[in-house]
């Protein structure tokens, strides 16, 4: 079974966000029976205020640990844009050796402009 990092903005709208992590988490629960989606930081969000810096410091924390522990084994990206907080994400999945692939259309085109 892969474990599957699943990355997507949530400041801003934490709300909605979250509701479209799990929606993403769902899906590929019910669709990907050899995937197992992991966004750790939705434990954090519930317990911290993205809001303050001191609390999106501490889960940011989390989550590079959670990407440096060795148990990742690819970065899915989602959402309307790749955040400052993705950014990072990526950056340290790309130091670790973790595969990175865009999964929504505005992923894939932020990641492809990357390039050009």
């Amino acid at each position: 079974m892969k474990t599957v990092y699943i990355a997507h903005p949530i400041g801003g709208d934490v709300e909605n966000n979250i509701k479209r992590v799990l929606s993403i988490v769902s899906g590929i629960n019910l669709s990907e029976m050899h995937i197992h989606p992991f966004a750790p930081y939705l434990v954090d969000l519930m317990t911290l205020n993205d809001n303050i810096p001191s609390h999106r410091e501490k889960g940011m924390a989390h989550n590079e640990k959670m990407l440096r522990c060795g148990i990742i084994d690819e970065v899915w990206l989602y959402g309307d844009r790749i955040s400052n907080g993705m950014l990072r994400e990526i950056e340290i999945a790309e130091e670790m050796g973790i595969p990175v692939l865009a999964m929504s259309e505005s992923t894939i085109k932020e990641r492809f402009n990357k390039f050009l």
